[in-house]
């Protein structure tokens, strides 16, 4: 049955979408926080569904409005499945917005949003390729809007140090076993466990600084560092392991959100006054 994806308090009771025009006029806008999914449509090796991004995204914040109480003024609006997965080009089923493209969507949604009165935004992503894009967007909407946005991922590296080897956090970035292990979990029988690799990009042993990502990186698409892929060991990946990392990744993005929700942009430079020049 088609409806059985819109479930759970995220669905039932908090996506903005399933209200009528006259309900989201009503309802306070002081403290409410829009949140916007932006996933990908793309290949995850051949073991995984394409639409692993935007899946993980809708499950761990699916776990995450299960923690809200009655006064958290939260709403989620449709995810915006596809994102800039320009890394991927070329390989079967990837689906990519251009950089412009993406920014321009996201530009007209959050003007929308606030052309409704709301006045946080949340850009909630779950995609590698969209994150340094979406930073710089967050910004652009701020001015253009005049709204406080926010930026949140899907995942922290610090809540999985227990469950997670050092080598696969480091280098299991994409298909590994931490997603593999999420969507699992997720929506596991669009998974092919036999098909699932091991596949761990190989550095040179003098290389000391340059890494995939961070502060000091090196420009790559998928072909560069990968023969299948995918990055990391997906034969690890557990439903077990998948329902504790959505269910940490859940907790945390509640908490994250009900702050941005209290968060005043305008109480920065409050202090200013009492501050101690000899400080």
């Amino acid at each position: 049955m088609q409806t059985d994806r819109y479930h759970g308090e995220a669905f039932e009771k908090r996506f903005l979408a399933r209200l009528s025009t006259e309900e989201v006029k009503q309802l306070p806008k002081d403290d409410a926080l829009i949140v916007l999914p932006i996933g990908a449509v793309e290949q995850h090796g051949p073991h995984m569904p394409i639409y692993t991004d935007t899946l993980i995204a809708e499950g761990v914040l699916m776990e995450a409005f299960e923690h809200f109480a009655e006064v958290d003024n939260i709403w989620l609006l449709p995810p915006l499945p596809y994102g800039k997965s320009t890394e991927h080009l070329g390989m079967a089923g990837t689906i990519t917005l251009s950089a412009a493209t993406l920014q321009s969507v996201v530009m007209d949604i959050a003007k929308s949003v606030s052309d409704s009165g709301f006045k946080r935004l949340v850009l909630f992503n779950s995609h590698g390729g969209n994150h340094d894009l979406l930073n710089m967007i967050s910004r652009e909407v701020r001015i253009e809007t005049g709204m406080m946005v926010f930026r949140l991922n899907s995942s922290d590296g610090n809540l999985l140090t227990d469950l997670i080897p050092e080598k696969e956090w480091v280098f299991g970035i994409h298909g590994g076993d931490v997603e593999t292990s999420m969507v699992l979990d997720i929506k596991g029988n669009w998974v092919n466990m036999e098909q699932s690799p091991v596949d761990f990009v190989s550095l040179p042993e003098d290389v000391q600084y340059l890494y995939l990502k961070g502060s000091c990186y090196f420009a790559w698409v998928i072909n560069d560092i990968s023969a299948t892929g995918m990055a990391g060991d997906a034969t690890r990946a557990t439903v077990e392991k998948g329902k504790e990392i959505n269910q940490r990744a859940g907790k945390y993005i509640a908490e994250a959100l009900k702050e941005m929700s209290r968060f005043n942009i305008d109480e920065l430079q409050k202090g200013g006054e009492d501050h101690d020049d000899n400080y």
